[in-house]
C-alpha cells in the first residue's frame, strides 16, 4: 500500500477510499453506508428459503448490481454492497464474505463455495500508518463461468479469467488467467483446461 495521502488532501475520506486510495475510516458517510449494509444483510440473513422474492429484492437494494437468476444463500457478509456488482445465473452458497471496500466484479454463471472470501481492503505493512488505521482497497474481478471451491480466499487486486476452476481452500494472491485449474496456498495453476 502507498504512503498516506499528504494531509492537505482536500478529498474526504470517502472519496479516497473510492479512488483506491489511502483513506481512514473515519467518515459519517462511510460510518452511514457501512450501517446501512449492516442492517439490509442483517434481515437478508434471516430470511427463509421460501422468501424468494424478498431476498431478490433485499440484494437488488443492497447489491450494485445483481443478475437475473443468481442466488446468494445466507449468510452473506459484506462491508458496504454498494460496490458489489454480480452477473446472470450465479450461485454462492452459504458464508459468502464480499468486502468491498474496493470494487468486486463477479460475472455471469460463476459458481462460488461455501465460505468463499472475496478480500478488497489492504492495510500498510509499516507499523506506524497501520496504528494511525490508514488502510486502502484494491478491485478483485471474477470472469464468467469461474468455480471458485469452497473456503477459498482472494486476495486484493486480483483478476481471475473466465471458466478458471480455483480449488477448495485455495488462496488466491495473483492473476489467474482464462481456462485453468488453480489449487493450493499460495493458488498455483495445475492444469489447463479446454475452453
Amino acid at each position: 500500500m502507498a504512503a498516506p495521502p499528504d494531509p492537505g488532501d482536500p478529498r474526504t475520506m470517502r472519496e479516497r477510499m473510492l479512488a483506491g486510495d489511502p483513506y481512514i475510516a473515519d467518515d459519517p458517510e462511510l460510518a452511514e453506508e457501512s450501517s446501512r449494509a449492516l442492517d439490509l444483510t442483517e434481515v437478508y440473513n434471516a430470511t427463509s428459503v421460501r422468501q424468494g422474492a424478498l431476498r431478490r429484492r433485499l440484494l437488488e437494494e443492497l447489491l450494485g448490481a445483481v443478475g437475473e437468476g443468481t442466488e446468494l444463500r445466507p449468510p452473506l457478509y459484506v462491508d458496504y454492497g454498494s460496490n458489489i456488482r454480480i452477473g446472470a445465473r450465479c450461485f454462492a452458497n452459504f458464508g459468502l464474505v464480499a468486502l468491498d471496500v474496493g470494487a468486486i466484479t463477479i460475472g455471469d454463471d460463476v459458481q462460488i463455495g461455501p465460505s468463499v472470501q472475496l478480500l478488497t481492503p489492504t492495510h500498510p505493512v509499516e507499523p506506524r500508518p497501520r496504528r494511525d488505521k490508514w488502510e486502502a482497497a484494491e478491485p478483485i474481478t471474477i470472469g464468467d463461468n469461474v468455480w471458485l471451491g469452497g473456503g477459498a480466499i482472494v486476495l486484493p487486486g486480483v483478476t481471475i479469467g473466465e471458466n478458471t476452476v480455483v480449488g477448495a481452500g485455495a488462496v488466491v494472491t495473483r492473476d489467474l488467467p482464462a481456462n485453468v485449474v488453480a489449487v493450493g496456498n499460495p493458488a498455483r495453476v495445475v492444469r489447463t483446461l479446454q475452453p
